[in-house]
Order: C-alpha cells, then sequence, then structure tokens
C-alpha cells in the first residue's frame, strides 16, 4: 500500500515557541489517521504544514508524492481541507454553496450536478437543498462544508477537529460518512479532541507540545501500556486518591465518576498500596483517554527530569 502523507522531521518555531517538533510520521493510502492531543498541542500547526498552508521551520512534508513545500499546486489540486471554521456562507442555500465552491474548483456544470447529487444522497442532505446556511444545525453545518470540500475529488481530505461542538448524534453520522469515503478510495487525516473518536480511526497519533509520543493502532495503543489498569473502590475516594498519589510507581486518574489506578509492578504491588491504605481494586481495560494522560504525564516527567 502506498504513502500518501509523509513528514519528515517537521518543525515549526513561533519565536521561541516550538509549536511541532521534528515530527515523524506516515499515512497509507486509504488509511484514516487520527491525530489527537490537547489545545496547543501542535495538531493545527501540523496540518497546516502538510497542506502548504504554512512552511516549516524544518523538515519537510511529502503529499502524494510532491514536497509540500516546493510543489503547491500539484499538491493543492489533490487534497481537500477542512478548516475548523469552513467559509460557508449564511445567506445561500445548502445547493447555492455548493455551486459556488465548485465554480471555484472549476468543475463543468455537469460533472458538478452529478457529484453534488451523490453528495447530497450520502450526507442524506438532500432534503435541505434550499435551507440557507445560516439556518442549518451544526451538524448540518459540517456535513455542508464536507460536500464543499470534496467537490473536486480529493485523494486525501484534511479534517481538523470537524465535529468539535456538535451533537453526538451528527458525531456518528458524519463518521459513517467518512467510512464510506474510505471505502471509496479517499484517505483521510483528521485531527480531534475526542478520544472516543479517535478509536474510529485506523491509527492514532498523540501529540503533546509539539511532539508526535506514540502512534499505533488504537488496539496496540491500549494493549501496550506498561502499567495494568485498575478500577478503586474505597469508603474515601478522595482520600484514597491523595494517599494513592503519593506513592512511587503510581498514577491515579479520575475517570467520570470512577477512580483508575496504573500500577508499574516492577515497583510496588497492590499488596503494598492497600497495607498504607484500604481500598478495592478490580482490572479493567485501559481506554484510549487513560493510555494518551499516562503517556503524556510520562512525557513531563521525562521532561522535568
Amino acid at each position: 500500500m502506498s504513502i500518501v502523507i509523509q513528514a519528515e522531521n517537521l518543525t515549526r518555531r513561533f519565536g521561541a515557541l516550538t509549536a511541532v517538533d521534528h515530527l515523524n510520521l506516515e499515512v497509507a493510502e486509504g488509511e484514516i489517521f487520527g491525530l489527537v492531543g490537547p489545545d496547543g498541542a501542535g495538531k493545527t500547526t501540523t496540518m497546516r504544514m502538510l497542506c502548504g498552508l504554512m512552511n516549516p521551520t524544518e523538515g519537510r512534508a511529502i503529499v502524494v508524492g510532491h514536497d509540500v513545500a516546493l510543489q503547491h499546486d500539484a499538491v493543492k489540486d489533490q487534497i481537500g481541507y477542512m478548516a475548523q471554521r469552513f467559509g460557508l456562507y449564511n445567506d445561500l442555500t445548502v445547493e447555492e454553496n455548493m455551486i459556488f465552491y465548485s465554480d471555484l474548483f472549476g468543475l463543468p456544470v455537469q460533472e458538478r450536478d452529478t457529484l453534488s447529487a451523490r453528495l447530497l444522497q450520502m450526507t442524506r442532505m438532500e432534503p435541505f437543498r434550499k435551507r440557507p446556511g445560516g439556518k442549518l444545525s451544526g451538524g448540518m453545518k459540517q456535513k455542508l462544508a464536507l460536500m464543499c470540500t470534496l467537490l473536486h475529488k480529493p485523494r486525501v481530505l484534511f479534517l481538523d477537529e470537524p465535529t468539535n461542538g456538535v451533537d453526538p448524534v451528527s458525531r456518528r453520522d458524519f463518521w459513517a460518512i467518512l467510512y464510506q469515503l474510505v471505502r471509496d478510495g479517499l484517505t483521510v487525516f483528521v485531527t480531534t479532541a475526542y478520544l472516543d473518536e479517535a478509536e474510529r480511526a485506523n491509527r492514532v497519533g498523540f501529540m503533546h507540545q509539539g511532539k508526535l509520543i506514540r502512534c499505533d493502532t488504537p488496539t496496540a495503543l491500549k494493549h501496550g501500556l506498561e502499567e495494568e489498569v485498575y478500577l478503586v473502590k474505597s469508603d474515601d475516594l478522595r482520600r484514597t486518591q491523595e494517599i494513592l498519589e503519593q506513592q512511587p510507581g503510581v498514577m491515579v486518574q479520575p475517570s467520570g465518576a470512577d477512580l483508575h489506578l496504573f500500577v508499574d509492578h516492577a515497583v510496588t504491588s497492590l499488596e503494598k498500596l492497600s497495607a498504607i491504605t484500604p481500598f478495592e481494586a478490580h482490572p479493567v481495560r485501559p481506554s484510549l483517554e487513560d493510555v494518551f494522560i499516562a503517556l503524556m504525564r510520562k512525557e513531563e516527567v521525562a521532561r522535568a527530569a
């Protein structure tokens, strides 16, 4: 399978701030790749460099076989980019927005009409084709933005937090559309702050403070955690957390109303910990959120050392 996105020591600095720090990754054709990280991790800056919207300070990006900085026009024709705030026109209808973007791409009228009809059917937006953009729900606006991005038939689709602020049902529908597009041969590179959403990607890259700290399939990431993860039960959960956080070989992380305990058995054991403070511990399968928080904390400890 061919590689369609490649970053080689991709770096971007803004003065003294290194927003992206020597990032290396590859994305294969037909893959959904999810880049995950908190705000300020460098996700959007990475995507902008991959799309040619921002030049790297060091390194290079290669997309569909072209160096993005040197052959931007060749790359631009092969990619679709949907920013967090896509430039839809609220006073134009769904159909008129699509016509406007088709004209920008220089699509012939017949090709535009055929492709628009297919996209409207795929996204179930056909009943709303005459509705003004300003009167669409958040989920519908994202679908319209996606359709406009796909009008010129890109090979690679870049989506920057496409479902941020969108309701859960619309998020699910949006991902169903992405799966269908990938089955048709599209490659998708998506940034997201939702760890549950990242589970839907074929591979996930974790970013923290500009660095790519781990990259693998969701299953491999969850099975590759060095620590064992437990669900903690106690009569005074807050006090138990305070005590456990002071122990070596331990990380403690709230998970909703529950408390997850990460134990490095090379350093300590449940028996030693429960002798310090009484609690019950039940093994649980770590979520991607558990994995990311554990890796992020290790990275912070390593940097502090």
